[in-house]
């Protein structure tokens, strides 16, 4: 009998030792959904479910418990009131997250890395009670000049840090992201460009998100900031990355096998109505001509870098990185050095480089698009020399002076107006050349 107890104490020491212990919760939030990671001491089991009156999603932990200073985390955002949290009788751990509304709910478990142990993701989606229609543009609108788009995607992020600096520990994830804005800036102050980020603050997108994103706002470039690392802290330089083939060709097998459930557009054409041959040509077409116009990109970017410091490899690189795989889009990805050289960590936190690079990076895509304007856009009628606009109503001169980054001096005396009262609906103005 006495044997029998102390095997009962010894199993029920075991089932305490091995349970997972919650150490933490962090909070990322995004435009479009909140991120909460939970530092977990083992992988562990979980359900969520979600109660109404008030809104509230609760997860429950298998064989988990709470470590000390658990309770002191103070979580709040735009979608969550608080969290608290409670043992369960069957040895498991109860977490509430008290909401501002209905949310959908995402949950997934993350494995270590170089900077986390095991971690449990919950995303949190805000469920929209309406959606605004859309409104149809005017004849007029469709058929005005449009600007270049460049989707700026700064790499990492949130929960993902990237690689990490070796003498000051900086993470690839800030300096992407400072270099990225930079770019942003200096690309919207170009006439007849402007930039979107495919994030704007500290929280993770997936990478298959980013593309889809610059779809979204039909980028005519997508450009992704990295920061390089190895284990040899002496190798240093930027370097500029562009799909390789064998890259390519696994995507072209991805959009083939999921094109009857897919409602993308290769090159503006559908492939979900399009037999296995003619689907697969046009696939193939659209990738040549993408991976031709990204190479060249890719080339000014990398010149123009070799100006700012010392560049990586002798050439443009080619690699299968999934945010390059978008088989309409000319994409790349540079690495703006090695961060685990403490020269380059200590550069690329300097603001002065960071500016430096991303005016590197806007001159090769500004020396791209003056070679080849996307037909329809500011600048390819530009480069027709006479560039014209017709007034719609609500126009006024001061907004098309600076939709076309031109002075409303210059605008008046090319069209001798004298005020904004002598314009009218329907009148065609000259844009002056800047």
């Amino acid at each position: 009998m006495k044997r029998l107890v102390i095997l009962c104490l010894l199993l029920l020491a075991a089932t305490d030792i091995f349970a997972t212990e919650v150490a933490g919760v962090r909070l990322w939030t995004a435009p479009d959904h909140t991120r909460l990671v939970f530092d977990i001491s083992s992988a562990v089991e979980h359900k969520v479910f979600a109660l109404s009156n008030p809104d509230r999603l609760v997860v429950d932990l298998a064989d988990a418990s709470p470590a000390d200073g658990f309770s002191k985390n103070k979580i709040k955002n735009k979608l969550l009131r608080g969290i608290r949290h409670a043992p369960r009788e069957d040895g498991g751990l109860r977490v509430v997250l008290d909401l501002t509304g209905a949310v959908r709910p995402k949950t997934f478990a993350l494995k270590p890395n170089a900077s986390y142990g095991h971690r449990l993701v919950v995303d949190l989606y805000p469920v929209e009670a309406t959606r605004k229609p859309r409104v149809a543009k005017s004849a007029k609108d469709l058929h005005r000049a449009r600007d270049i788009v460049v989707a700026v995607d700064a790499g990492h992020g949130g929960d993902d840090p990237g690689a990490s600096g070796s003498r000051y520990k900086t993470q690839e994830k800030q300096i992407t992201l400072e270099i990225a804005r930079r770019l942003k800036r200096q690309i919207d102050a170009q006439p007849g460009m402007r930039a979107v980020l495919t994030r704007t603050g500290d929280y993770f997108i997936g990478l298959r998100k980013r593309m889809k994103l610059a779809r979204k706002h039909r980028a005519d470039l997508f450009v992704s900031i990295h920061a390089d690392a190895f284990r040899d802290k002496r190798v240093r330089g930027s370097s500029v990355y562009v799909l390789s083939k064998r890259g390519a060709s696994s995507e072209a097998a991805l959009w083939l096998a999921e094109k009857e459930n897919s409602s993308d557009l290769v090159g503006g054409v559908k492939l979900d109505d399009k037999d296995d041959v003619l689907a697969s040509v046009l696939l193939d077409l659209s990738q040549s001509a993408t991976r031709q116009a990204s190479l060249r990109v890719a080339s000014k970017v990398y010149a123009a870098l070799g100006k700012v410091g010392k560049v990586h490899g002798r050439r443009v690189q080619q690699a299968g990185f999934m945010v390059l795989k978008s088989p309409d889009m000319p994409s790349m990805l540079v690495e703006t050095g090695f961060i685990s050289n403490p020269k380059e960590e200590r550069n690329l936190r300097d603001p002065k480089h960071q500016e430096r690079m991303a005016t590197a990076i806007m001159k090769g895509i500004e020396a791209f698009f003056n070679e080849a304007p996307p037909p329809g856009t500011l600048l390819a009628e530009r480069q027709g020399r006479i560039l014209k606009h017709v007034i719609a109503k609500g126009d006024t001169l001061s907004e098309i002076a600076d939709r076309y980054r031109v002075s409303m001096a210059s605008l008046r005396r090319q069209n001798r107006l004298r005020n904004d009262h002598l314009i009218r609906i329907g009148q065609v103005l000259v844009i002056p050349e800047t």
